[in-house]
């Protein structure tokens, strides 16, 4: 039971974290505008179909690429997705991080991720 009750206190910790916070704040302004919200989750559907396909060993055409690229600017011209894209990849790497540690103190070999 030690390990759960240690899990939480992480989970606690994370979520009292400034990165967290942060992230939450950022997250919560997208949510409250429908437009802002549309907008994000078309590009992170797009995003996903892509990467996908890559995992599925098809490559992705120049002219893909250009439309997610062309898409990426444009909601980057939102000042409040631009805010949460920030947050979110310093909330993940933050969470990558832990995880790393935990990863190494058990011994789980993460060389494929080098």
């Amino acid at each position: 039971m030690y390990v759960y009750d240690k899990a939480h206190e992480l989970a606690k910790a994370l979520v009292v974290s400034p990165e967290y916070k942060s992230f939450k704040e950022a997250k919560d302004k997208i949510d409250a505008s429908t437009q802002s919200k549309e907008m994000l989750n078309d590009f992170k559907k797009k995003q996903f179909e892509l990467h996908n396909l890559q995992m599925m060993g098809q490559n992705i055409s120049e002219q893909q690429m250009q439309q997610l690229q062309g898409l990426y600017q444009v909601i980057m011209l939102n000042p409040d997705i631009a805010q949460y894209l920030s947050e979110e990849i310093r909330f993940s790497q933050l969470f990558s991080d832990v995880y790393k540690i935990i990863a190494e103190a058990v011994e789980l070999n993460l060389d494929f991720l080098k």
